[in-house]
Parts: structure tokens; C-alpha cells; sequence
């Protein structure tokens, strides 16, 4: 299941491909979108946003296409007039002068006014987005001790798309085994020292994932490309302390963790 750092990557393929483009072209699959489909042409593209999983496609004209891709959506870059042939459904279809963006399988698609997209519900629910560059490790700070998360076990909270968005099981994984802790503790629990180490992981680790995973630079050393430290990693040993990494199920998820240097 793809977490935040994947979901910002798929946005940035389709700003790079249509971003500031005049639409030559729309189509959408539901009745209740066919009235945007000329009121689209002309406009640009402004900015595609994530939050958690869903993308918000911002239009020059003020309007947001509001998209979830929840368990089988997809979108795709083609270039124009292509149709890759799949047994996928299509949903959307957003085309410029030289490119177009698809978007395959996916149910929950709104279009929304700023009235309608500053009350949507999802959106309303959701917490503030991790690659979010403007959020600091000290609003995080203050999200772990808030009376409605900071008894809240790790385990389910860093699953939470209410307490922070884009977040998900590696990286819940990754986060914990950085600071040192243990699924069942809880930010009322934590020392001042581990708060602080744990408010800049919460960021720093995703934010590392979205700018190096899946990437190779021959000029780096290895340290400096996000890998896995324990997440699919059961049975081997922990590059900190030389522990035999351990795997069970914590909220329904696979879970990793080094019981020889998480406490």
C-alpha cells in the first residue's frame, strides 16, 4: 500500500507533465462531472496537492478536482490521444496540447468549489500532511501531547491519518525503530529528550523516503539513500545494536522492531 512519500511522487509525475498547461480536454466517467468537462478547457493546472492519499488538483479557475485512490485507483501519464490498453476503468481524463493524466479504478471524485473543499469531510478529518513542508517538528510536538492523541498508543496512533497525514506501516516501522521506542508506548510517557527525537523523525523520516527512495546516486554513500532498517527484515540483524529483528501484527499490519535496542 502505497504511504505519503509514494502518493507526493505520483503527484510530482503528473504536475511535471501537465503543470501550467492550457487543458485542450476533459472527460469524466460520472454523470455529475460531465458539466466540468468544457467548463475545463483553457484552464490550467495549478498545483496537484496531496493530503494523506488524496490528491487535489487545483484549477487556475479556482475550482479542485478532489480524488481518493483508496484501495485500486491509479493514475497514469500518457502522452496525447494515447490510450494504454488495460482492463482498468477509467475515471478521469485530464489532456493538454502533449500530455494527459488518466485516472483508472478510483470511486471517491469530486469536483469542489473553495466553500465546498474547505468543508469536504475527508479533508476536514485527515491531520496535517507530513511532506507538508511548512509543518515543524514543534507543531508535531504539540499534536503528541494534545489531550486527543497523547494517550494514544504508537501502534495505532502512526497509522492515523487524523493525527498526521501520510503516514503508514514502514514508516511507522522506521520511525520507531530511529528513536528507539516500542509500538505500545505513548507520548504522555516520553521523556522531553525522546519527544524531541521523536517530533523530528516523524517528519525527517518520510520527508527522507519522498527525496531518495527508489533512487541511486553513484556519488552518495549508501547511508544517504533511504533503505530499510527493519521493516521486511524478520530474522535479520539490526545494524544498531547487532539484535535479531522480530516480526507480529500490530493493528492488523505487519510490524518490525529490534528488542535489543527498542526499549
Amino acid at each position: 500500500m502505497p504511504e505519503g512519500p509514494e502518493i507526493r511522487r505520483a503527484a510530482d509525475k503528473l504536475e511535471d507533465a501537465v503543470l501550467g498547461k492550457p487543458l485542450t480536454g476533459a472527460w469524466f466517467a460520472f454523470p455529475e462531472l460531465k458539466a466540468f468537462e468544457t467548463e475545463l478547457v483553457g484552464q490550467k493546472v495549478a498545483r496537484i496537492e496531496t493530503r494523506g492519499k488524496a490528491l487535489l488538483t487545483h484549477f487556475s479557475s479556482g475550482l479542485t478536482l478532489y480524488s481518493h485512490n483508496q484501495l485500486y485507483g491509479v493514475w497514469r501519464v500518457v502522452n496525447a490521444g494515447e490510450m494504454p490498453q488495460t482492463t482498468r476503468i477509467l475515471r478521469v481524463k485530464l489532456q493538454t496540447a502533449d500530455k494527459a493524466i488518466l485516472l483508472y479504478s478510483a470511486s471517491d471524485i469530486e469536483m469542489l468549489d473553495a466553500n465546498q473543499l474547505s468543508n469536504h469531510p475527508f479533508l476536514l478529518r485527515v491531520g496535517l500532511d507530513v511532506l507538508d513542508m511548512t509543518l515543524t517538528p514543534q507543531q508535531v510536538k504539540d499534536r503528541l501531547l494534545s489531550a486527543r492523541f497523547r494517550k494514544r498508543q504508537f501502534s495505532g496512533l502512526l497509522l492515523d491519518q487524523a493525527f498526521l497525514a501520510g503516514l503508514g506501516n514502514y514508516l511507522r516501522v522506521e520511525i520507531l525503530w530511529a528513536v528507539g521506542l516500542l509500538a505500545h508506548h505513548k507520548a504522555q510517557d516520553l521523556t522531553p529528550e525522546q519527544l524531541e527525537k521523536l517530533s523530528y523523525a516523524l517528519l525527517d523520516i518520510p520527508r527522507f523516503s519522498y527525496n531518495t527512495r527508489g533512487t541511486v546516486d553513484e556519488n552518495k554513500h549508501h547511508g544517504a539513500i533511504f533503505s530499510f532498517k527493519v521493516f521486511h527484515r524478520a530474522g535479520e540483524k539490526c545494524e544498531r545494536c547487532g539484535g535479531v529483528i522480530e516480526k507480529t501484527m500490530l493493528s492488523s499490519r505487519p510490524f518490525y522492531w529490534c528488542p535489543g535496542c527498542q526499549h
